[in-house]
């Protein structure tokens, strides 16, 4: 009796010395309506596009893979079909990432449209019904990443994108842009005088998607609204309380609707004023801190200026591929993570390698191997004990 004493007072000791850190079951073993949910305490591991860098992009396959490297948002573009239909796809025309021009019945439909106030040639979503869209089939962007899955993927709409992370078995948040929504609005026109955005909200909506940043509601099912175009998102503010994150694009790029320039929309008296409609802002990684000959120099000032502001950074794109890793990180992509989130203190990661980050995080948490030790003991005490419950 004294020896089952001793381990229960032991097993008990454990359990209060790992209460820093909650003990999650296997999901598998969660009881029935309940999933574990999302972590919070650390940078958001966000999944560009899906797990892009091993599947085509925004791919049901990409988001399964994401979901299963252990991403906790998955993040999308949203365009519309001709028939008003919203879309996961990044370019607003087919040609670089579907097999569109195989495609003789669509030979025709070649368009050039003004983008963004520059004339651009191709295949546009806006041109081809959803059945047509799903007639195609999708490819890796990158010819340095595996193509083995080209041809083997359709384009998978808002909605089924959605799906995909409420079927998971623990919470994933989804981060879904408002993309081109000056050109979609010009281009598709929907009943009773809706818009792009409208119908985007009214999705989110009818899957459950509201509430505050962090509060109750959002845990169950979060979301962060993006888009590069401010006025989206201060439209869509007054159409949901879901938070919203300001994409800023490369110093040379204005706004796509307001024709800002990088500094003024990252000024402080541009922050004061968007920090009404946003939580954050969304900035390319190598305006944050520039390089010169792929080697860094001096960091700006824009994350501690955003956090004064009291919006949350989160910087985009990373990637494993040595083409992309500065030389200041000796090709490690662990080095760049370290850097981004111990050193600059950015609150969550575009990334095209989910599980990269994933394990980055789990093997740099503090409490990392002292929960593998903590949890082969506990199945040793578990054993131990049920020793003394069969006699």
């Amino acid at each position: 009796m004294g020896s089952a004493c001793l381990i229960l007072f032991a097993l008990s000791c454990l359990i209060v010395g790992s209460a820093a850190r909650p003990f999650y079951p296997p999901p598998s073993e969660v009881a029935e309506g309940e999933r574990r949910p999302l972590q919070t305490s650390r940078p958001y591991n966000i999944a560009h596009r899906g797990s892009n860098g091993e599947l085509p992009e925004e791919t049901a396959a990409a988001y399964m893979r994401a979901i299963k490297e252990g991403a906790d948002f998955i993040e999308t573009d949203i365009l519309s079909s001709k028939d008003g239909v919203l879309i996961c796809f990044h370019d607003v025309t087919l040609d670089n990432t579907t097999d569109v021009a195989q495609h003789k019945e669509f030979a025709n439909r070649n368009r050039t449209y003004v983008v963004q106030g520059n004339n651009t040639t191709g295949f546009f979503t806006v041109d081809f019904t959803l059945k047509e869209l799903k007639s195609l089939r999708v490819r890796q962007r990158y010819p340095f990443r595996d193509q083995q899955y080209n041809g083997k993927f359709q384009i998978i709409t808002f909605e089924e994108y959605i799906t995909i992370a409420l079927d998971a078995t623990r919470v994933v948040g989804i981060y879904p842009e408002i993309k081109y929504p000056v050109f979609i609005n010009e281009r598709v026109k929907w009943q009773n005088g809706k818009k792009f955005e409208d119908v985007f909200v009214e999705t989110l909506k009818k899957y459950g998607y509201k509430g505050s940043y962090l509060s109750d509601e959002w845990k169950k099912q979060p979301a962060f609204i993006q888009s590069f175009a401010p006025t989206s998102l201060v439209y869509a503010s007054n159409l949901t309380d879901l938070p919203k994150i300001f994409l800023i694009d490369d110093i040379t790029v204005p706004t796509e609707d307001t024709n800002q320039s990088y500094w003024e929309i990252t000024s402080d008296g541009y922050f004061d004023f968007i920090k009404n409609y946003v939580v954050g802002i969304g900035p390319g990684k190598d305006t944050v801190v520039p390089v010169v000959n792929n080697y860094l120099q001096p960091r700006t000032d824009l994350i501690a200026r955003a956090h004064a502001h009291d919006l949350e950074v989160h910087p985009y794109t990373y990637r494993n591929e040595n083409r992309y890793l500065h030389l200041n990180f000796n090709q490690d992509p662990y080095e760049e993570y370290e850097f981004w989130i111990h050193k600059m203190g950015v609150d969550g990661l575009f990334t095209d390698f989910t599980g990269s980050l994933h394990n980055y995080q789990e093997w740099t948490s503090p409490l990392s191997s002292k929960d593998s030790n903590e949890t082969s003991l506990l199945h040793k005490i578990a054993v131990m004990v049920s020793s003394y419950e069969r006699v």
